[in-house]
């Protein structure tokens, strides 16, 4: 037996005295008796899939007769990381009936069956039925292969790469690996309303490739390896490196569109992209009927998870529902070229319109997006900001006479935090949501403490008295108070 990335379990029995033809034909009986749908039939072994149950999302068994041996491997096909034991269960169950079935049919129930077997097998040669997309999964050699591009798997494992270099390369320039910093995130390319706006719609693209943290960016990669593996082998490079792109960027328009103040990051957008993509060909006929079914439930069920989930304080659903009927709309563009693979031109075609619209939707949504007067708040905001260093520098320690001290209090920080406290009024005056208008009233409670304590401040030096001393500790643990408000600990 054996486990893998995938959760599986595989066993290796002998023919119990059988030959392959019997073995075959009394196996495809004990699994239509399990309930399971079998598909992919050949002299070799057959696919077969489990219904749903509480503990998995379907699974699929492959069973594989080769010279005196049988190979049986269950393996899931949903995102789970813990099979709970199921796939286990699966080869269990399988052997259990094949036996109970052996023991109770006659020499010529054996016979009859081998026949019918023999009709169905020429039945599904004659139909060519293809390899069923969930066995690419099966094809993984070892862990690092995950991230080596290879026919059928090739633009997958380069997103992922990209994905971790640039997590890497944010790790190296000092950036933390559980909890980025907001300054990090937008240093680095994050989606953020009133920068993307402000003539920043590159980052409309990079956040695509940025994550928030290591598990961020860890159960983002299993999902994309997993829906890369299903979807890749159909799309082919060039459809699915141009999905992967499209619904990022539509997702991150969604973000900035819904979210007028979230900085957003992560692949997850796009993601959800690929599952849409893989949801619209999965009501369509270009995957085998019993393989749809399986892999419908399965893949319906990761997405109504993640989108409930999404609801949760801290994650961009916003993002993750633009991807989703983007990835929609572009699995049933797709469905004309996939059902003709020898019309290449009828692929580029529609890559190429999806393209446009793509750029047109964005550029219209782009300009469509209100900015709030919030690109105007953080210009006022730099300039406040400005100004208080100005009035700050005024206590820097430089050794000064009294005169030149009074005269620096007065000019440098009183007349400093006037401009600012009219800069925060200006402000209050501007369209901006009601998360800005009350930090800008406690900007403004700030610079009204800070007013007042440079006139104590002024008034105890050019009186030469310790009278003020109580007003201005005051006011200093006010200020302390205000400071900390305004300052939470970064979260995402």
């Amino acid at each position: 037996m054996a486990f893998g990335f995938t959760p599986k379990f595989e066993e290796s029995l002998d023919l119990n005295g059988l030959s392959p033809d019997r073995y075959l034909a009394i196996a495809l009986e004990a699994a239509r008796q399990l309930g399971w749908n079998t598909t992919n039939i050949n002299k070799s072994g057959f696919t077969a899939y489990t219904g749903f149950s509480m503990r998995s999302w379907n699974e699929e068994v492959n069973l594989n007769i080769n010279e005196n041996t049988v190979n049986l491997l269950s393996k899931c096909l949903g995102n789970q990381l813990i099979d709970w034991g199921k796939n286990k269960d699966n080869i269990n169950n399988f052997i259990a009936e094949f036996n109970k079935i052996q023991s109770s049919w006659s020499e010529d129930q054996i016979n009859e069956k081998v026949t019918s077997t023999e009709t169905e097998l020429q039945s599904h040669e004659e139909a060519g039925m293809n390899e069923t997309p969930a066995a690419s999964l099966g094809k993984v050699q070892g862990f690092f292969s995950l991230f080596v591009p290879r026919e059928g798997y090739y633009i997958t494992p380069i997103i992922i790469d990209i994905n971790i270099l640039v997590f890497i390369l944010m790790l190296m320039s000092g950036v933390s690996v559980f909890e980025p910093s907001t300054n990090d995130l937008l240093k680095w390319g994050a989606d953020f309303r009133p920068i993307t706006l402000d003539g920043q719609w590159w980052r409309l693209l990079t956040s695509v490739f940025l994550h928030i943290g290591i598990f961020h960016i860890l159960f983002n990669m299993y999902a994309l390896l997993y829906i890369g593996l299903l979807l890749e082998p159909y799309l082919g490079k060039l459809r699915f490196g141009a999905a992967y792109l499209f619904t990022g960027i539509i997702s991150s328009l969604t973000s900035i569109y819904w979210h007028p103040l979230t900085i957003s990051a992560g692949a997850s957008g796009a993601i959800f992209g690929m599952y849409g993509i893989f949801l619209a060909l999965l009501t369509t006929n270009i995957i085998d009927k019993k393989t749809r079914s399986a892999l419908f439930t399965s893949i319906g069920i990761f997405v109504v998870f993640n989108l409930m989930n999404g609801t949760k304080a801290g994650i961009d659903n916003a993002a993750h529902i633009g991807g989703l009927i983007s990835g929609l709309i572009i699995g049933y563009a797709y469905y004309p070229s996939l059902k003709k693979p020898d019309l290449l031109n009828l692929k580029y075609i529609t890559v190429i319109a999806l393209l446009v619209a793509t750029l047109t939707t964005s550029f219209v949504i782009y300009y469509q997006i209100p900015s709030d007067g919030i690109a105007e708040y953080e210009t006022k905001m730099r300039d406040f900001a400005k100004k208080e260093r100005t009035a700050l520098a005024v206590f820097n320690g430089e050794k000064r006479s009294e005169s030149q001290m009074l005269l620096d209090i007065k000019d440098k920080g009183l007349v400093n935090w006037n401009e600012g406290l009219k800069l925060v009024n200006e402000a209050d005056k501007l369209n901006i949501p009601q998360q800005l208008k009350d930090r800008n009233d406690t900007v403004k409670q700030y610079c009204l403490l800070q007013i007042k304590k440079y006139g104590l401040l002024y008034k105890a030096l050019k009186e030469n008295t310790l009278q003020y001393d109580k007003s201005i500790d005051a006011c200093n643990d006010s200020i302390a108070a205000i400071i900390k408000s305004l300052n939470p600990k970064d979260s995402h």
